[in-house]
């Protein structure tokens, strides 16, 4: 219980990271570069994770790096700035956070995790806990910043399962720094093609970039697959809800944003439905469950 508390933590990592960068890039970088603003956040946090390890793909992980690297990082940055233009923060995040309960019904056929239904529980409490938190009711929904969210979730929730299946003999930071590498250069072209020549940064913009790269991206990616490694995809996928929660507590402690009861509420409910889903409440339950029948087995056998 103890080791799986500890990779839970790791795993944490990663979604509160990724929940602080909405906050980031609305307020410090500049607003008509996403292209570029993935490719200076993939590639300086892969190459800097790479220095950690200096090991280049072998086999087969030249080909599946490079497929995780558009999955995960590289198509995935690109629609979620997609989805951000298009959609309001709130829809675009209720939308991916539909992406537990997809990753656990991934994880059936790809990895043979059949679904159990406390993580399904905590998938759905998750989600309507999401809404609570960041749907009000005036949101405009632009039908195709909906597909590239959902494309995006899609994509990812894919790439994640993959990158268990596959990376089960690659340490994480060969899996985190060739994914980011290959992201990054995979949307370089597209960069070029679209925006231009890269935008010119002040020192305010590269200590965004900084933090957006080496902390929401390389070091949150590391964190990821670390749990990926050593978890349930589902359990996982439920760690990842903290994401919305992170960016909602993160604007009210630095955006003197209100908190209403509602969205309290919401948060709530989906820190409830992340523990319902983790393997510890699961297997406490199961023994409780054995204790309870024995103790049942004990009370007929005296009488």
């Amino acid at each position: 219980m103890e080791g799986n508390a500890r990779w839970l933590l790791i795993t944490a990592i990663a979604p509160i990271a990724w929940g602080a960068s909405y906050w980031v890039t609305a307020a410090f970088l500049p607003p008509d570069y996403p292209l570029w603003a993935a490719v200076i956040r993939a590639l300086p946090g892969g190459i800097v994770v790479w220095l950690l390890s200096r090991k280049l793909p072998t086999g087969s992980w030249w080909w599946k790096s490079a497929v995780l690297g558009i999955l995960n990082v590289g198509a995935f940055f690109v629609l979620v700035y997609v989805a951000a233009q298009l959609l309001p923060s709130s829809i675009a995040t209720t939308l991916m956070a539909t992406s537990p309960a997809v990753m656990m019904f991934l994880a059936w056929p790809l990895l043979a995790e059949r679904p159990k239904l406390l993580p399904l529980v905590g998938a759905i409490l998750g989600f309507v806990g999401v809404c609570a938190t960041l749907l009000t009711g005036t949101e405009q929904v632009n039908l195709l910043g909906a597909a590239a969210a959902l494309t995006a979730m899609l994509m990812s929730s894919v790439g994640y399962i993959l990158t268990k299946k596959w990376g089960t003999d690659v340490d994480v930071y060969s899996q985190s720094s060739w994914q980011l590498i290959a992201g990054g250069l995979f949307v370089i072209p597209f960069a070029f093609a679209l925006e231009g020549a890269p935008p010119a940064l002040g020192g305010t913009e590269l200590l965004a970039f900084g933090f957006l790269s080496f902390i929401a991206t390389g070091l949150a990616y590391v964190a990821w697959f670390t749990g990926l490694k050593h978890l349930s995809a589902g359990a996982v996928g439920l760690v990842g809800l903290l994401n919305p929660v992170a960016g909602v507590l993160l604007g009210v402690l630095v955006a003197s944003e209100s908190l209403s009861l509602l969205q309290g509420a919401g948060i709530a409910i989906v820190l409830a439905g992340i523990l319902i889903g983790q393997p510890i409440v699961t297997r406490a339950l199961q023994r409780r469950r054995t204790a309870s029948r024995e103790l049942e087995l004990t009370t007929s056998n005296a009488g």
